[in-house]
């Protein structure tokens, strides 16, 4: 009987866990769709201004994988669309041409610097709330 106790209050917890992250990604979406960002564009961009923090800095795709909750591919097309946008360039590792840079322009630093306190502010809502 305690294991099935136990098990249940994994699995809440797990639940409570999914809860908070949905509620949490919807917000941030809501306050970034004026900006044209979504939540996931926003984590990129967030990746990529605390891992190459001076202007012309690149960042491999490959880093950017292991940071960021999205498959290769998916990756790969939002990175297309922060770069049609302008907002990243991509370019080929000289050293291995299997490689890819990502360097943040000017115009995403801006909007990521623009966009940082609405981001932060759901995170304070959001996970200073209670779970429930």
């Amino acid at each position: 009987m305690a294991v099935k106790a136990a098990e249940a209050g994994l699995e809440d917890r797990w639940r409570d866990i999914l809860s908070v992250h949905a509620r949490t990604m919807c917000e941030i979406d809501r306050v970034l769709h004026p900006h044209g960002l979504g939540a996931s564009d926003f984590e990129v961009l967030d990746v990529l201004a605390a891992e190459s923090p001076r202007e012309g800095d690149q960042c491999r795709v490959q880093n950017l994988a292991g940071r960021v909750h999205l498959s290769q591919s998916a990756l790969s097309r939002l990175i297309g669309r922060l770069e049609k946008d302008g907002l990243v360039v991509r370019s080929v590792c000289a050293e291995d041409r299997r490689g890819v840079w990502v360097t943040l322009t000017g115009k995403g630093r801006d909007l990521h610097a623009e966009v940082l306190p609405l981001q932060r502010a759901v995170l304070e809502r959001t996970l200073s709330a209670p779970a429930g």
